[in-house]
């Protein structure tokens, strides 16, 4: 999938490219029998995802920080869609207090749970630290989904091995994760401000996505679990994430217009790679305009990944020692 593909919309191997929708890509495909949470989906793509899920007739959790606004999300769906399973949970992913109690909120459901769509995302922040002091789209984008996919993951077991449906778990990353610091991860200075780069960070923290789905599919193979892992690049849409650089992002727009999507368009890998028959099986992959795609070297760096994995677990160990 070169520029060509991505200005033309022209499929690729899958069948589908840069033009094609989440709708498009799921024509077709029952989810009657699927759970999902996707974080994030009281706006933007998530919202989009959210909607599309709803409509193939999976239950759909959406996690959100804002609850009004998942309340919201929520009705524009059921509007849609009168028949729509969709429920609202609130997630705070910056607060590893918050994940912990969504997770707890979930479990009390006592509903299965088939899909995860890690899309929530802050990004080009300002130098801010969270609660718990860790760099805010580290902790946000990285650490918060870590944490809810490993606390998540015994119900995804439970319910892959009951049911015989194939779980899977879908990361948002970003074609960002190419432009990142040095070496990758700032490991020994992820919360300083000195050197901090609202870009970097961002592009560090799309880095850690894939790393993360690389490392987490690697050891559910390892296992012989029944849940795929992957990461995706939904391609550049204006949505809210944006709104720390909005005169940018539309300057940026005006003078690359044929490359942007819109909503519609920028849900339709997620959806592809969470719902698509195709990719039964297909696991530790990177998907752009829902085809696969050989992300930088740094992400497909093993042994980054792995410490990747260990600075994660150390971190949210000190942040719970705190709380």
């Amino acid at each position: 999938m070169g520029f060509f593909s991505l200005v033309t919309g022209r499929p690729g191997a899958s069948g589908f490219g840069s033009a094609s929708t989440a709708e498009q890509v799921t024509e077709g495909i029952d989810a009657k029998n699927l759970t999902a949470i996707v974080t994030g989906g009281a706006s933007g793509i998530g919202l989009e995802t959210a909607k599309i899920l709803a409509l193939r007739r999976a239950h759909v959790i959406i996690a959100a920080r804002n609850i009004e606004a998942a309340n919201k999300a929520k009705q524009i769906i059921l509007e849609e869609n009168e028949k729509a399973r969709v429920d609202v949970l609130i997630l705070d992913l910056c607060s590893v207090k918050s994940v912990r109690a969504f997770v707890d909120s979930f479990i009390a459901l006592d509903l299965p749970l088939n899909l995860l769509i890690n899309n929530a995302g802050v990004m080009f922040c300002p130098h801010r630290l969270s609660e718990d002091g860790i760099e805010m789209q580290f902790a946000t984008n990285h650490l918060g989904h870590f944490l809810l996919t490993n606390l998540l993951l015994e119900k995804m077991k439970h319910t892959a091995k009951t049911t015989g449906i194939e779980g899977r778990i879908v990361n948002l990353s970003s074609i960002a994760h190419v432009h990142t610091y040095g070496n990758g991860i700032r490991f020994d200075r992820i919360n300083e401000r000195s050197g901090y780069s609202d870009k970097r960070a961002y592009g560090q923290s799309k880095l850690a996505n894939i790393l993360h789905a690389n490392e987490l599919s690697r050891r559910l193979q390892v296992e012989g679990v029944n849940i795929t892992v992957n990461s995706v690049h939904p391609g550049i849409i204006m949505t809210p994430l944006m709104r720390h650089s909005a005169f940018l992002m539309k300057t940026l727009r005006f003078l690359t217009f044929c490359i942007w999507k819109n909503v519609p368009q920028g849900a339709a890998t997620t959806c592809f790679v969470a719902l698509h028959p195709k990719l039964k099986g297909v696991t530790g992959k990177y998907y752009v305009d829902c085809n696969e795609m050989k992300p930088s070297s740094y992400a497909r760096n093993e042994k980054l990944a792995k410490r990747l994995w260990d600075f994660s677990n150390k971190l949210i160990d000190g942040a719970s020692s705190k709380s």
